[in-house]
Formats: C-alpha cells, sequence, structure tokens
C-alpha cells in the first residue's frame, strides 16, 4: 500500500512538473515576441476565408483577407476596423475578444494562473472566459507558438482560426495600424 501511495505522489509531481514546465516554456516565448506575422485559416460556420495578418503587442493587429472583397481588420489598440468593399464597422476593441486575444501580459497572466490542457497531444490551450467571452487559445506542444484561437461570438457562433507560416519580431511598418477610413 505504502508503494502505491509513494508512486502516485511521485506520478502527480512529475505530471504537474510537466505542465508547470511547458506553462514556463509558453510563457518564456511570449515575452520574447514584439510581433508575429503569419497567415491564417479562419473558418465561422461552414465558411473558410484566408489571408495574412500582423500582430503587434499590446492589442495591434492588421489582417488582410485573400477573397476579392478587399477585407481588412485593423486595430490601433484601441479601436477595431472590420472593412470591406460594402461595409465599415468600428468597435472599441474593449468590446471584441481581442481585447484579450492580443493583450500578451494578460495571456501570461491567464497562463499563469490557469490550467493548461492539452488536445490531440499535439497543442496545449488555456480557456478564458472573460467579460462574456469565451475563447480558447491554443500553443504547438513542440515549440511553443501561437497557433491560433477558438472564440465563441454573441450569437453563439463558433470562429476558429489557425495560424501558420509564422515569423517573430519582423521589422514592420507601424502605419499599417492607422485605421482606414470609411470611404
Amino acid at each position: 500500500m505504502k508503494t502505491i501511495f509513494f508512486f502516485s505522489i511521485i506520478f502527480f509531481f512529475l505530471q504537474n512538473s510537466g505542465y508547470a514546465s511547458n506553462k514556463d516554456n509558453i510563457v518564456k516565448k511570449l515575452n520574447s515576441i514584439s510581433n508575429l506575422s503569419f497567415n491564417f485559416i479562419q473558418t465561422i460556420g461552414d465558411k473558410d476565408e484566408e489571408g495574412e495578418c500582423i500582430i503587434q503587442y499590446p492589442k495591434k493587429i492588421f489582417c488582410k483577407y485573400t477573397k476579392k472583397n478587399n477585407k481588412i481588420i485593423v486595430s490601433n489598440g484601441t479601436s477595431l476596423v472590420i472593412k470591406n468593399n460594402q461595409q465599415y464597422y468600428r468597435y472599441p476593441i474593449k468590446s471584441t475578444p481581442f481585447e484579450f486575444i492580443l493583450d500578451k501580459q494578460f495571456l501570461i497572466n491567464k497562463i499563469n494562473s490557469s490550467r493548461l490542457n492539452e488536445f490531440q497531444e499535439k497543442y496545449l490551450f488555456i480557456q478564458i472566459f472573460e467579460n462574456n467571452n469565451n475563447i480558447s487559445v491554443f500553443f504547438s506542444k513542440k515549440n511553443f507558438n501561437l497557433v491560433g484561437w477558438q472564440v465563441e461570438d454573441i450569437y453563439q457562433n463558433l470562429a476558429v482560426t489557425y495560424i501558420f507560416d509564422t515569423t517573430i519580431n519582423k521589422n514592420i511598418d507601424e502605419k499599417i495600424f492607422n485605421l482606414p477610413l470609411n470611404d
């Protein structure tokens, strides 16, 4: 009986130290990043969209979709604009999930205070429930890079964004985060 108890304790500590190590590696990776450039595939329902994005921490993003309608998403850190050929929407970033996804320090704090989960033995993720947002942020178990996120919007639509071909800390022109005008 003592042997089983002893091995259970050792297994528990080894398992927890593995999670702590993964957490530490993700935090270390995030701390080394000031910006990310990547390609993405976004799935909402049965509709896929593709494009390229640049994230500049904190809270700035520029995404250009590859479809013909010239859709872009831009955040200057306080406002978020979604624009295409026909429509122009402007939101305070605080009213969107990007308030949390684009805030590196918030993510680090959540990683440190949350349970790190595993998905398909390839990904690690944290779940965030904040201001009526249900967000999962995914990291590669292999290199601890950010690989995407999943959000549930106010209409209970599930939007999954998978990112790939990531470049870290590339020289970027800060002007891309200037909000576009409503032509």
